[in-house]
């Protein structure tokens, strides 16, 4: 997880230095990931163990068929992340790097909630009741296992990017970036 770690914080500061207008003129979470995107895929490069990693924006697939995940209340939830680092399934072992939901500082408290709820599941790792495979062989039915989550929240009226950090289906961090004048 550290190295993954330093690869976002790395991509997302040069993100934050390069792109602040983008940030400050108040578009879509979708876009601010778009442009996020290329940062870690120029991070990801710099490692040969990742270079079968792609860094996609709203994927929801899994194996051919829409990705879900079980919450803590056991509730099967159709997902699509605003940012995933996978192999797009050519790693059966370790598919999944890094997910990343990201939310605007305005926006209401059940909705970043959910948010932090998807990252618990999809970050969990544990095979229990045959909710996850792990044979090499068949995709989980549902998705999980991966290595970092990231909620992302940029609260423009402060100047304030809040990160919370997610592994093994728990809170590991947080860290909050002065956004520059």
């Amino acid at each position: 997880m550290k190295e993954l770690k330093k690869i976002f914080n790395l991509a997302n500061t040069k993100f934050l230095a390069k792109e602040l207008s983008l940030i400050e003129s108040d578009v879509s979470e979708r876009c601010i990931c778009a442009s996020l995107k290329g940062y870690l895929e120029k991070e990801i490069e710099k490692y040969s163990k990742y270079e079968k990693y792609h860094v996609d924006v709203e994927y929801n697939r899994n194996a051919g068929h829409v990705k879900t995940i079980i919450n803590n209340d056991l509730k099967v939830i159709q997902v699509t992340c605003d940012l995933i680092i996978h192999s797009r399934g050519e790693d059966e072992y370790n598919d999944n790097l890094i997910a990343l939901e990201m939310k605007k500082s305005y926006q209401p408290e059940e909705n970043k909630d959910a948010d932090r709820e998807r990252l618990v599941a999809m970050t969990r790792s544990e095979s229990t009741n045959d909710v996850w495979s792990f044979d090499g062989k068949t995709f989980p039915r549902y998705v999980c296992g991966y290595k970092l989550g990231v909620y992302y929240e940029i609260d423009l009226p402060n100047r304030i990017i809040l990160i919370e950090y997610y592994k093994g289906g728990n809170l590991v961090g947080r860290d909050e970036k002065k956004l520059a004048n």
